[in-house]
């Protein structure tokens, strides 16, 4: 399996190439080649598989055996998910008949981030150690990681790069713009390797700092670059993994047997809390590789740049007055531009031209399959350049119409969220168990409610439909959402009913950050070259 880049320039990377590379020189985005198939009866197969057994197989579709021999991908899998919570790693709850939580919040963190991070971490010194272990003149193979966070990712990161041998973190985060807890996470971790930065500005300030040290040639080809957030493809191809488990899970759940006429008539729609656009990217290559779901609901908040498309075919940064990013309740996707939606874009683009459709796994490598691949980089490129120089693009009807044949969208306000944690709390339904949401699952379970009523999903499995909604995150790590929504409800505590032991004196404890006054590519460049001065690093 190779990878190419959305824009066209990059292309006939390896695996090991395109997770240390994280961004393309061209700028875009790395995508396999081609989108493989699932092996013949891989339901009857699969059906019974562990989280970690699920993973081996998932991933190994896309990773020669040439590059990582199986047992060393699953001496991988197993190390990245010994540190779980749970024993099925995502597990899935139901909390009204045919309404379901995917709970993605039982790693290290309590966010969904975990689960790909803990697994990149890994990757990385890996690739490092084989790399240092083949070098014959004495040079040593180490990695600068650079990201940035609107809140989970800097601590996922964090806590899958801690102490990993030739590997430097550094993680900007908008300063007054996480959660205390998340912030708390970040920055009480002292180990030497890891640096945080905060900076006066929002996380798409921070975001495109990235960008812009991964396109600085001299500075990349000095300190080896490599990147956690969902840019990387490592980070969205585990993330395909808990699709797959949630299927499986639930068809256990319902006494289905998965691949017989039952099983077939059951319809999956996924609600995701979306800002990166990752985490419900994961889910279409999920799709597209054959599991069968039905819809992926791209469930925003106010900042709704994703939803605006889907309504307008216009992608476009404004959302205020003033053209700025919103605080809301649910600020993990307080994000103007989804860095990982030129993937999807890619797609679009290609499966929008004459014959764009055909089966990209039959033919990709055919020179018809080349070209189009081709004529895709250069719309998106087009697409991308236009974003930067006027702030927006336009796509035409038959590409959105393409990605509505599987995507469907909703904008949720922070009254609607509030509304919803509420409602959860103080279930009206019978059966229904009180369950805590964090704001941003409350997000995804609106935003599906929603769209089941409208598009006349019924939400219980004799009705055929099923809904799933991820939870990216546990409802401790956002006080304020659910003690505003909570805080009426009879003998609610929050200290009791929520907070985990791990959280307990986190406030308090010791902490190292670096204050980063503007958003200065030079100042930042300084700051890092800094910090790994002080770690003894030469270059």
């Amino acid at each position: 399996m190779q990878y190419r880049s959305t824009r066209g320039q990059a292309k006939g990377y390896s695996f090991e190439e395109a997770v240390m590379a994280g961004l393309s020189p061209d700028g875009g985005l790395f995508i396999p080649y081609h989108i493989p198939s699932l092996p013949e009866g891989w339901q009857a197969k699969w059906a019974d598989l562990s989280f970690q057994e699920l993973a081996v197989e998932i991933l190994s579709l896309y990773i020669d055996e040439s590059e990582m021999p199986r047992a060393d991908l699953r001496n991988l899998v197993d190390r990245s998910f010994a540190t779980f919570r749970h024993k099925d790693v995502t597990p899935v709850v139901k909390i009204r008949d045919g309404l379901h939580i995917l709970e993605l919040f039982h790693g290290p963190t309590f966010a969904f981030k975990d689960v790909a991070l803990q697994f990149v971490g890994n990757l990385f010194e890996y690739f490092l150690e084989r790399r240092n272990r083949q070098e014959t003149s004495g040079k040593v193979h180490r990695l600068t990681v650079v990201g940035a966070t609107s809140g989970d990712t800097g601590s996922a990161a964090i806590y899958g790069l801690r102490n990993k041998k030739n590997v430097s973190v550094f993680i900007m985060h908008p300063r007054g713009r996480v959660s205390p807890i998340q912030e708390a996470q970040m920055t009480t971790v002292l180990d030497k390797n890891v640096h945080n930065l905060a900076v006066e500005g929002t996380f798409d300030d921070c975001q495109d700092m990235v960008k812009f040290l991964f396109g600085d040639k001299q500075f990349n080809d000095t300190h080896h670059l490599g990147a956690v957030n969902s840019i990387n493809w490592a980070r969205i191809l585990v993330q395909t993994v808990y699709y797959f488990q949630a299927y499986f899970v639930l068809l256990r759940q319902l006494g289905v047997r998965a691949g017989t006429p039952a099983a077939d008539a059951l319809k999956f729609n996924f609600s995701v809390p979306t800002g990166n656009f990752g985490d419900i990217l994961a889910g279409y290559f999920a799709y597209r590789m054959g599991l069968p779901a039905h819809k992926l609901i791209v469930a925003t908040n106010e900042n709704d740049i994703l939803y605006r498309f889907f309504e307008s075919n216009a992608y476009e940064k404004q959302t205020g007055a003033d053209g700025a990013v919103k605080g809301t309740l649910s600020p993990a996707m307080d994000i103007l531009v989804s860095s990982n939606f030129e993937r999807l874009l890619w797609y679009l683009a290609r499966d929008n031209q004459p014959d764009g459709g055909k089966n990209e796994v039959a033919d990709h490598d055919s020179d018809v399959n080349e070209k189009l691949s081709d004529e895709a980089g250069k719309t998106v490129a087009g697409w991308m350049q236009q974003l930067k120089d006027e702030g927006s693009f336009k796509v035409a009807d038959s590409v959105v119409a393409k990605a509505r044949e599987i995507f469907d969208a909703a904008m949720v306000t922070d009254q609607q969220t509030l509304a919803t944690i509420g409602a959860f709390y103080n279930p009206s339904h019978a059966g229904q168990d009180a369950y805590v949401l964090d704001p941003h699952t409350a997000v995804g379970v609106t935003a599906a409610e929603r769209l089941a009523e409208a598009r006349q999903l019924t939400a219980h499995p004799q009705g055929q439909h099923l809904l799933v909604c991820l939870a990216t995150a546990h409802p401790a790590k956002f006080s304020e959402a659910v003690e505003a929504a909570l805080k009426s409800a009879p003998g609610f505590d929050f200290q009791k009913d929520v907070l985990p032991t791990e959280f307990h004196g986190l406030l308090d404890k010791e902490r190292r950050v670096v204050p980063v006054e503007r958003v200065d590519p030079q100042l930042i460049k300084d700051v890092i070259e800094r910090e790994l001065r002080g770690e003894g690093i030469q270059f």
